[in-house]
């Protein structure tokens, strides 16, 4: 009898679980109308999330139809409202606002992340982000239209909330930015706001005092210990009453799991990511894996969980598409695990740092880790071209991204 996967999300765990799961059938010489694998998405398109800091976020996008097709993976339009784990079933609505009703024998939750944003008053009205692609192109629209502008300090000032992984990238990459908009000599001025004790709180104390030193480097300021009160068409008021006058604040200070998986009936961290096995399965959920930033999965047996980053979300997707075939086919699983991890921060004309392990130990600074960013973010995160067998050779789970 016929059997269907289904993932919903073409992000990078979507995409992956897709390459991984047609991978095995193939494998396993399994045709694809005994075992169809469905991916279930707005638009057939990986959107390069982790360049949209950058400008031109219209062009950060790869399509993944021609791949799809490739790897005789069903491509299937909508955005997934309702899932029914009981009747093993889901509803997604297309652009048009057609409804589609699709059954599935095992589902892949690969829904991503989205940026967490508190009721503080006027954040909705008057802050940015590049946390998805319309944000990061209603931002990069936003910067061109301050040459129209009367000169200011408020016009020049560019205050960036949070001051994490996402936030620094962001902030780095303004003073090129603006002044590419309002000319070399503009007097630009950049603020990160951190709620927390320091910068980078997340980067450890080898990398931090680099990536301190990049910030002085760039003139970009630091407010730590402080968070947002309230913004207004103005500025932004911090919470400790001081009020910075900017036309221009970009929210960075943390994500979420995307909302879809409220619906799975399974335990969730603070972050809203369904807790898994193994094997990336939902326990409580017959039939129901997660992967990327949709799940806290352990990397390893000695407490180190997996980030929500591209480099994890991979790695998971391979596992989850290779895991939830697997059972339909009724060959082993293979436990999900990801030992080595590294990360490569963008500080803007200050170059990059690049860091091995959960330690974060400092490997490459300046232009050496630049050139490895670059590497990273033209490369080696983008799909695999759409040419069967290179495409599902790419997606053996055990060498996705095994730095």
């Amino acid at each position: 009898m016929p059997q269907r996967l289904v993932i919903i999300g073409s992000g990078f765990a979507g995409m992956y679980a897709a390459l991984s799961a047609a991978r095995l059938r193939e494998a396993k010489n399994v045709s694809p109308s005994d075992l169809e694998i469905a991916l279930v998405a707005p638009e057939p398109t990986l959107v390069v999330r982790p360049r949209l800091y950058e400008p031109n976020p219209e062009t950060l996008t790869a399509p993944l139809g021609e791949l799809l097709k490739a790897i005789e993976v069903t491509y299937v339009q909508g955005c997934v409202e309702a899932i029914d784990t009981q009747g093993r079933s889901l509803e997604a609505v297309t652009t048009s606002g057609a409804r589609t009703s699709l059954g599935y024998d095992r589902l892949v939750i690969a829904t991503g992340s989205r940026l967490f944003r508190p009721e503080i008053p006027g954040l909705a009205e008057h802050a940015f982000s590049v946390d998805q692609l319309d944000d990061a192109i209603k931002l990069d629209r936003h910067l061109a239209s301050l040459a129209g502008r009367p000169a200011s300090k408020a016009r020049n000032t560019v205050v960036v909330a949070g001051g994490g992984f996402t936030g620094i990238e962001a902030a780095t990459e303004m003073p090129l930015r603006l002044r590419k908009v309002l000319g070399a000599d503009t007097q630009i001025r950049v603020v990160i706001v951190e709620r927390g004790a320091t910068v980078a709180p997340d980067m450890g104390t080898e990398a931090r005092p680099v990536i301190e030193k990049a910030l002085r480097e760039i003139g970009i300021e630091s407010l730590a210990g402080v968070g947002v009160a309230g913004l207004d068409a103005n500025g932004v008021t911090l919470s400790n009453g001081r009020h910075i006058e900017t036309e221009t604040v970009i929210w960075a200070a943390g994500i979420r799991a995307a909302p879809l998986t409220a619906q799975i009936p399974g335990q969730r961290d603070k972050l809203g990511r369904l807790l898994v096995d193994r094997d990336l399965r939902v326990p409580e959920v017959p039939g129901v894996f997660a992967t990327g930033d949709a799940a806290k999965a352990a990397c390893d047996d000695i407490g180190n969980y997996a980030l929500m980053s591209c480099q994890h979300a991979t790695r998971l997707g391979a596992f989850a598409g290779n895991n939830a075939a697997a059972e339909l086919l009724g060959v082993p699983t293979q436990p999900y695990h990801q030992k080595a991890y590294v990360t490569c921060l963008d500080l803007g004309d200050a170059g990059a740092v690049f860091t091995r392990g959960w330690g974060r130990e400092v490997e490459l600074v300046g232009a050496k880790a630049k050139a490895y960013k670059k590497e990273i973010n033209t490369v080696w995160i983008y799909p695999p071209r759409a040419e069967r067998a290179a495409a599902l050779a790419s997606a053996d789970p055990a060498l996705v991204t095994n730095l």
